[in-house]
């Protein structure tokens, strides 16, 4: 079986979909810019360098949805991807996504980001598996945690390898590829057969050139 595994943001997505979907909450009116934009900046930075605390990473973003159910965010979740996500995926990326479901390959997006957020990317790109942070919701909506193991560096491999575990595969036993951008998911293309930086970071960069990874750019 070939596995193909993508990373959504800087990846498939020219830009960061929690930071995005900031900007767009501080232009709704939903979050006060002047008190939030400084915070955003700075956990963008500090994911870029690698500096981050995973769980301080996570609940800073999830945290934007607390206090809200699904059916409250929908409509605005649904404008988020039509005005903001769309015109951000290039017909580049959607190319490279079709080449690899057109050759049958069990296409997965892996993402940091949490599921709400980004599962309408995924239908939108026509790939039906994703696995992703996991927001934590009660009845009254979103609390603004997380739940499970976190999608992020290291993570990202425990967490598809219990995914595959529970559709009885084996990554072992897999042709498996990898896209990213980020030196945080050098655990994950590590851990494929074939790993492809997508305008990787400079960190990445330097680690893919020395060992002869593939380098492309999607956008």
């Amino acid at each position: 079986m070939k596995l193909t595994l993508f990373d959504l943001d800087h990846t498939l997505l020219s830009g960061d979909s929690d930071v995005l979907w900031c900007d767009f909450l501080m232009i709704k009116g939903v979050l006060d810019k002047k008190l939030f934009a400084p915070r955003n900046a700075d956990m963008e930075a500090r994911y870029k360098s690698g500096t981050v605390g995973l769980q301080e990473f996570a609940n800073f973003y999830v945290g934007t949805l607390a206090g809200r159910t699904e059916q409250e965010w929908e409509p605005l979740r649904q404008e988020f991807l039509a005005d903001w996500i769309v015109p951000r995926v290039s017909s580049a990326a959607i190319e490279l996504v079709d080449k690899h479901l057109d050759a049958g390959d069990l296409v997965v997006m892996t993402t940091a980001t949490n599921r709400f957020i980004t599962e309408l990317t995924a239908i939108y790109l026509s790939i039906e598996h994703l696995i992703a942070t996991e927001p934590e919701q009660k009845k009254t909506g979103f609390t603004g945690h997380t739940t499970g193991a976190l999608n992020m560096r290291e993570g990202k491999v425990t967490r598809l390898k219990e995914w595959m575990k529970a559709r009885g595969l084996r990554l072992k036993d897999c042709i498996s590829t990898a896209y990213s951008d980020s030196i945080n998911d050098l655990p994950l293309l590590q851990a494929v057969n074939q790993p492809v930086a997508v305008s990787p970071d400079a960190q990445l960069l330097v680690i893919a050139q020395g060992a002869g990874w593939p380098v492309m750019h999607l956008h």
